[in-house]
């Protein structure tokens, strides 16, 4: 079993741009259940399935296996829920972590978020001046709730 410990925040501004290096992601949800998710996700030219616990604080079990590619094509086309999840994931290093900039595409476009991955929940980090409001403990922000409730709904 992994635990997965991230903290999520929305970005500012583009000044993390020049240090980033961006991969196009397509995933989309088998579940969406508040105690587990089933996603199915394709990056490049290999393809994953996660399924992922409950998220306690910041916390929350997940087991990843590779699939074929053609397989997970397969299960986002014919079985997964709509809309799926297009994003670029951009990644950098700042100050010792590894942060993933999400840039969401579709019903989601206009959506940023920063995520970073922690050794434990009370972590101490210092943010990079790119990095805006916290929105961990907000279910929103979810990747597998965009998809009941896309950011273009939102009514900003």
């Amino acid at each position: 079993m992994s635990l997965e410990i991230e903290r999520k925040f929305l970005v500012r501004d583009d000044a993390w741009r020049s240090a980033a290096i961006g991969e196009h992601y397509r995933q989309g949800y088998l579940s969406t259940l508040p105690d587990r998710t089933v996603r199915v996700r394709v990056i490049a030219d290999a393809g994953y399935l996660t399924i992922k616990g409950a998220t306690v604080g910041a916390a929350r079990t997940e087991y990843e296996y590779v699939i074929p590619v053609e397989d997970a094509h397969a299960m986002l086309d014919n079985l997964c829920l709509r809309p799926l999840i297009e994003k670029t994931r951009h990644t950098l290093e700042d100050r010792g972590l590894t942060w993933e900039i999400d840039e969401f595409e579709g019903e989601n476009a206009g959506l940023v978020i920063a995520e970073v991955e922690l050794e434990s929940e009370d972590q101490d980090i210092t943010l990079p001046m790119w990095v805006g409001e916290e929105v961990t403990g907000d279910p929103r922000y979810y990747n597998a709730n965009l998809v009941a409730n896309p950011y273009c709904n939102w009514g900003r």
